[in-house]
């Protein structure tokens, strides 16, 4: 829950109803409504702003303080359910959608972007929020009490789903700070290599596991070349981009060895025809780009056979607002750093996107592959 305690209501009950009191009673939110997941509204002209920018208004007259609610999350459910992102399509909302289709938005001199302006803004910050092996991706709570429990229950599924045994090479694309590469080395006695566009969790990998057999490049996927038992990329999937799809899985083609795995790890969207949502892009992932089944199937078709999908979306769900419970309780930490319109920004994120999920707006999915011509087998746990 978000307290939003920062601000109070500025009294509005002279103001002509506006497009947005209409459309977001649709989705059952008042403004300066009583209830957790209502609208408090601070600054009137905030309401037009957020009608002509869309999603980016929304965000950013958030970021300033033009309105607030309690229960975030919970606002975020009722307007994704309801489909109100359908109903306001500002005509700049055009120029995103072809750029989408016609420009790569992730190539490879862009490719450390994300980790220049997301994953390298402080080892220190992502501690407080995250478990202890830092994992940054979806747990999976399925016999899980905590956020602890959730983590390692993921990266042991992973484990086992790939069939690791001792002697094998593990490839991780995508390896964040390392939990999945330290947990495979030592709890499955495999030889891991992990690659990241992230300097900081490249430095974290290093001073956290010299004493287990793992390597770390600071390095982008399309330059890998080396042969591997099995691969794993988890939570790096959505940065990849539709344009490069089908490099990501020849790459993982490539790399593979007979009889090699994939495991395929990825935020995934319900419709294959849809953009990032602008202030994610903005503010919190840039260049990010959500696949969807289709893509990722078609991305795979004649190099890979998909063997099994898993998806736990609505533990992701979870798994933010455990994120967020943290991050509220160490916020007092990084105040003086970072500032209040940063705090807010990153409560934005965090409870919007465990709305989306709850919402099953976006998914979580694991997908198996084995190499199509070497005929890899794998078995579903």
């Amino acid at each position: 829950m978000d307290s939003d305690s920062s601000h109070t209501a500025t009294p509005t009950a002279s103001r002509n109803r506006h497009l947005l009191d209409e459309l977001l009673a649709e989705a059952d939110i008042q403004i300066n409504g009583d209830r957790p997941w209502d609208m408090q509204l601070h600054r009137t002209e905030a309401l037009d702003e957020i009608v002509a920018r869309h999603s980016l208004g929304l965000g950013e007259t958030y970021m300033r303080g033009d309105w607030s609610t309690p229960a975030l999350d919970e606002f975020f459910y009722r307007l994704l359910r309801a489909d109100l992102q359908k109903k306001i399509k500002p005509f700049r909302n055009l120029w995103r959608i072809a750029r989408a289709h016609l420009i790569n938005l992730q190539t490879r001199s862009r490719a450390y972007q994300v980790g220049e302006r997301h994953y390298d803004l402080g080892n220190s910050l992502y501690q407080s929020m995250l478990d202890s092996r830092m994992t940054y991706s979806c747990g999976y709570w399925r016999n899980a009490d905590n956020l602890e429990q959730a983590q390692e229950h993921k990266l042991d599924l992973i484990c086992r789903k790939l069939g690791l045994q001792p002697g094998m090479r593990l490839l991780d694309i995508g390896c964040g700070w390392g939990s999945l590469v330290g947990y495979a080395a030592e709890r499955y006695g495999v030889e891991c290599v992990g690659v990241t566009v992230s300097r900081e969790q490249c430095r974290y990998i290093e001073e956290t596991y010299p004493h287990l057999p793992i390597k770390v490049h600071l390095q982008d996927y399309r330059a890998l070349n080396e042969s591997y038992d099995r691969i794993a990329s988890v939570g790096m999937f959505e940065h990849v981009g539709r344009k490069n799809h089908r490099t990501f899985m020849q790459v993982a083609r490539r790399c593979l060895k007979n009889n090699g795995l994939l495991l395929l790890h990825t935020i995934g969207k319900n419709q294959r025809h849809s953009t990032t949502d602008a202030w994610i892009d903005k503010y919190i992932f840039p260049n990010g780009d959500l696949p969807s089944n289709g893509q990722i199937c078609d991305a795979a078709e004649g190099l890979l056979i998909a063997e099994d999908l898993h998806n736990f979306g609505s533990d992701y769900d979870k798994t933010l607002m455990a994120w967020y419970q943290n991050f509220e309780t160490n916020w007092e930490k990084f105040a003086d750093s970072f500032g209040q319109e940063f705090y807010r920004m990153w409560r934005y994120y965090l409870l919007s996107c465990a709305g989306a999920f709850r919402a099953r707006h976006i998914q979580l999915w694991q997908w198996m592959f084995s190499d199509r011509l070497k005929g890899g087998v794998t078995r579903v746990v």
